[in-house]
């Protein structure tokens, strides 16, 4: 009897070691797998005339949340949609690198309460330090963290801009080696200040130069448009925008709620963006910017990163993309608009960052001029980033 209670604990142990490796080493990766899908895969094959104009562009794209998964980003990955390597193909010079701190279940565009999290588990899985599991400021800092790193280990190959000075001397460098891509670190919702705002100090220090308030939930901040109250902006909100300013951090209303976004903009005084999402215009739900929006955005100077997921632009394929683009710049100009992919966001997107003169061919397929593509591709994002980055 006791040699079989042996062996059944042997064998309980063994199970139990089983589950567990299969938890921190495999799960993590199935999920990443299902959840940020290409449609199609690579190699794409643009037009000849798409692909040498895109080889003239200097491509800028505001939204990718590959920080979230525990992907090496300078070894070129089997999964996902963005690392180092394939954005030297996609000829992608600066990537803006968003952190997602929690999202709620059930996630969906309309209706989510705060009160439940999906990344404290993925955090676990992907064996991120301890002080990471219950604190959503400690995840941001630990990913911050982990892509200096990777700058680190990268032999310049990647390089992290904080300031007006790394952009200039990131592009002059670039013009003699177009093989390297700069990064700039983004947080997608003010809940990883945890409710204080002179945590924006430390997110700066940390190397973040661009926050939004909100993600899928209400916080301390300021109210979602996927929220439960959709409010606007609370008083500790107010003290996160100007604190923000005054250190040259920018503000990102995507996920806003109409009165966060028009709180936003009223006392808002350098212009703002949206990082990434869709036009009513070319794809109406509760996610994407109304005309009325739009020309407020417009009348401050910002821009808006149009994504390349079905829910932004209620399409699977680069034209759908190129079609919301060309629909905000008849509305409010050229001027406005850029990329904001939201790679490796959970989102099934019709290429990955290989593929990216799909969408210079869709955009000249939509009558788009070179001048105009050059703006919406890169020329913006670096106008605005030259403007708004600290010195």
């Amino acid at each position: 009897m006791r040699r079989i209670l042996k062996i059944a604990a042997a064998a309980a142990l063994l199970v139990a070691a089983i589950g567990l490796g299969i938890f921190f080493f495999v799960a993590p990766a199935m999920v990443e797998r299902s959840m940020n899908q290409v449609l199609v895969a690579p190699p794409y094959e643009a037009t000849d005339a798409a692909r040498r104009l895109h080889e003239t562009l200097v491509v800028a794209d505001m939204h990718a949340d590959s920080l979230l998964w525990g992907r090496d980003l300078l070894e070129r990955g089997t999964r996902g949609h963005v690392d180092i390597p394939r954005l030297i193909e996609g000829n992608v010079a600066v990537q803006m690198f968003t952190l997602v701190s929690k999202t709620p279940r059930g996630l969906n565009i309309e209706r989510n309460a705060g009160d439940s999290d999906n990344v404290t588990w993925l955090a676990i899985g992907q064996r991120w330090p301890l002080r990471t599991w219950f604190s959503l400021k400690q995840r941001a800092l630990y990913q911050a963290e982990r892509l200096h790193a990777m700058a680190d280990a990268s032999n310049g190959r990647f390089v992290i801009v904080k300031t007006k000075a790394d952009l200039t001397a990131f592009l002059e460098r670039r013009k003699s080696e177009p093989e390297i891509v700069a990064g700039i670190l983004g947080i997608e919702g003010a809940q990883v200040l945890e409710g204080d705002p002179a945590n924006v100090d430390a997110m700066f220090a940390a190397g973040y130069r661009m926050m939004a308030p909100t993600h899928f939930f209400d916080n301390e901040m300021a109210g979602s448009a996927h929220g439960v109250d959709k409010g606007g902006l609370t008083e500790a909100g107010r003290k996160m925008i100007a604190r923000m300013e005054e250190l040259g951090m920018i503000v990102d209303i995507a996920h806003g709620s109409q009165k966060q976004i028009d709180e936003v903009l009223a006392m808002a005084t350098r212009p703002v963006v949206v990082s990434h999402g869709g036009v009513k215009g070319t794809c109406d739900n509760n996610r994407n910017l109304s005309d009325g929006q739009l020309r407020a955005i417009a009348a401050n100077g910002g821009l808006v990163g149009i994504g390349y997921w079905d829910t932004a632009v209620c399409g699977t394929d680069p034209a759908a993309i190129a079609r919301a683009q060309k629909y905000v710049i008849d509305l409010i100009g050229a001027e406005h608009v850029g990329l904001g992919s939201d790679y490796d966001g959970a989102v099934d997107v019709p290429f990955d960052t290989t593929g990216l003169p799909l969408l210079t061919g869709a955009l000249l397929a939509e009558g788009v001029d070179e001048q105009d593509i050059a703006r919406v591709m890169g020329g913006n994002q670096i106008r605005l980033l030259m403007e708004l980055l600290p010195h």
